[in-house]
Formats: C-alpha cells, structure tokens, sequence
C-alpha cells in the first residue's frame, strides 16, 4: 500500500511538472505526435468520423488496416504503419490480431484515445469548416508580396 501511495505522489508531482514550453519536457515529443495529419486522421477514422457528417462526432468501431488505409487517401504503407505503431505505443490504441485465414488485425481507440478523439476531430472540422476564408488570407498574402525577406 505504501509502494502504491509513493508512485501516486510521484505521477502527481511530475503531472505538475510537465511544460511543453521547455525545450527537455517530454509532453513537447507527445505534442509533436499528436499534432501529425496522419495521427489526426487515424484517431478521426476511428472515432467513426469517416462514416457520417462531416460535423458531427461518429462512433468509435474497430477497423481493419485495409479500411483505414482506404480511408486515408494518399497515406503510404510505411507511414500508416509506424504512424499506428506509434500511437498503439502510447496507449491511444489497440492492435488486435484474429487467427484467421489470413491473419485479421483490427485496430480500436483506447479510452485514452476516446479521450483526445475529442480534440482531434474538433480539430479536423475547424480545418474543413474554415478552409475557403484560410485560403482568401493566403491569396491577399501572397498578393500583396510582403513576405519575401
């Protein structure tokens, strides 16, 4: 009971520690993988956004490699494959293998990934929703020629 008092205050006190700002802060490594397109994709996939409106949170269902990697235009097999690696190391998500012919392997969110889903697709339906006026900003910069220098 001691030893599991001792590691509660020692997660505490390093909960309280954590500064992304800090160049050495380990949340700045947990930032720099979360805040990657593919990462934010993958959690939306399957979160269940894939499936519905656009707006609107979907359900979290497992799914197999090949429908994520349909639904994830454009991503190559390798970085599909380290980009669910990575996050199945964090804890975000499950990789579950059915010893069937051939192999099943399915990923799901953990509630840890349920947990930042949230954020993601926020994040992704802010990207969507606001596109046409980011775009305008980008033609009235460019146009005006400042940034050069």
């Amino acid at each position: 009971m001691v030893t599991t008092t001792k590691a509660a205050a020692k997660r505490a006190k390093a909960k309280n520690e954590y500064n992304a700002f800090l160049a050495v802060c380990p949340s700045r490594q947990l930032l720099d993988r979360i805040s990657d397109k593919w990462v934010v994709l993958i959690l939306c996939a399957l979160g269940g956004d894939a499936a519905g409106d656009p707006g609107s949170p979907g359900v979290a269902r497992p799914m197999r490699y090949s429908e994520i990697s349909r639904v994830l235009a454009g991503v190559s097999q390798k970085m599909l494959t380290q980009t669910l690696r990575s996050l199945e190391r964090d804890g975000l998500l499950t990789r579950t293998v059915t010893p069937t012919v051939p192999v099943t392997v399915s990923y799901e969110l953990t509630p840890l990934g349920l947990s930042l889903y949230g954020l993601t697709h926020g994040m992704r339906h802010w990207a969507q929703e606001h596109m046409p006026e980011v775009l305008s900003h980008r033609d009235s910069y460019d146009a005006r020629g400042e940034h050069a220098g």
